[in-house]
């Protein structure tokens, strides 16, 4: 008598799907062997941080068993779109992350808070036995990110960042044309970002902390400072003590597509060299109208600048020997235009497994 395959557990799934993420293509259950539902719709997951982007990132999601936030008007509209979606109102709401990873019930969160209390949930996450979709940038420092990837590999653990234009078919087309070499050999990749200020001046008198808010947990281990409403919620990404303005923002994004056009995963440039302005004196501090010159080992030249009228979200132009190609959120153009789609794809998938 032949046995019974045995089905995967919601965890095993996790540490498949992790094993594969970043994989330009998503595959059926029956494709990966699995029989029976597909587990993916058996996982349950908690939002930690339901601002804007966290809300986005959920929207849709049925087996959301609980969201997070510091401030309660966010986490009561983030509960009310996951129970808008589920129908049944089961979604719990919390104060503080620490209540969500304990729960044994839920096999992962997803972290959207301000960047500075990325690192601190993440560990505290993976070391409950988590697995984590962590908003980018993953971390400030390259110490935090040494850090975080050390508990990583030693808790066995799952981690993935939300750099999500690598499942956007447009990036994913650019960077196989330059794998297959179809522009030749890149000689120069060019990055346009927004060359967003913040607010360079303005009334900073401090402001009374609102009822709703719980100021102190959301400053979490940055240093003191009086509340005003352009420190927190969106514009936290242009205050250097939480975030690295646009650099972070959107350079996390468009760099990475260089990253993954070159290969260079496991790797990077060995030579950095930028510039750029900030205002010292006001809240918003952070570095802008940036512009930045990374030198890769086999020779390419990235320039990073800020500012320009390509697009709105910016982009990434790749420049070789035999021609170019520019791709952004809203459009791909090639010069020569490809006569065929490439043939070879960007992971390699038994390798990874």
């Amino acid at each position: 008598m032949t046995p019974k395959p045995t089905s995967p557990t919601r965890r095993d799934f996790l540490k498949l799907s992790g094993a594969v993420a970043g994989l330009p293509w998503l595959a059926p259950s029956s494709v990966l062997g699995f029989q029976g539902p597909a587990p993916s719709s058996r996982i349950t997951t908690a939002l930690i941080g339901s601002g804007s982007r966290g809300q986005q990132i959920i929207a849709g999601g049925d087996k959301v068993l609980a969201v997070c936030d510091v401030d309660a008007k966010l986490r009561q509209q983030a509960k009310q779109k996951i129970d808008a979606v589920s129908g049944t109102g089961a979604c719990d709401a919390y104060a503080d992350f620490r209540e969500v990873l304990a729960r044994d019930d839920i096999d992962a969160v997803v972290v959207a808070t301000p960047d500075h209390w990325h690192v601190p949930i993440a560990v505290a996450a993976v070391k409950a036995g988590k697995a984590v979709y962590c908003e980018k940038p993953l971390t400030l420092t390259i110490h935090e990110g040494r850090v975080l990837s050390d508990i990583v590999r030693r808790y066995g653990a799952i981690l993935q960042i939300g750099s999500q234009q690598r499942t956007d078919e447009k990036f994913i087309l650019a960077c196989e044309l330059v794998r297959n070499g179809y522009l030749g050999e890149i000689k120069k990749i060019e990055v346009v970002i927004f060359a967003r200020a913040g607010k360079a001046a303005g009334n900073w008198t401090p402001q009374p902390v609102p009822p709703e808010l719980d100021y102190d947990m959301w400053l979490g281990s940055a240093p003191w400072a009086p509340y005003h409403k352009e420190r927190c919620h969106y514009n936290f990404r242009f205050v250097s003590d939480y975030s690295g303005g646009d650099m972070t923002n959107w350079g996390a994004h468009h760099l990475d597509i260089v990253q993954w056009a070159l290969d260079c995963d496991r790797s990077g440039p060995t030579e950095v060299v930028a510039r750029g302005k900030r205002n010292p004196n006001g809240l918003h501090d952070a570095w802008y109208d940036v512009t930045a010159e990374y030198t890769y080992p086999n020779g390419v030249q990235v320039v990073l600048r800020s500012g320009g009228s390509e697009v709105r979200t910016g982009g990434v132009r790749f420049i070789g020997t035999e021609g170019s190609v520019w791709v952004s959120r809203e459009a791909i153009n090639s010069e020569p235009k490809p006569s065929s789609s490439p043939s070879i794809r960007l992971s390699r998938v038994a390798k990874m497994l």
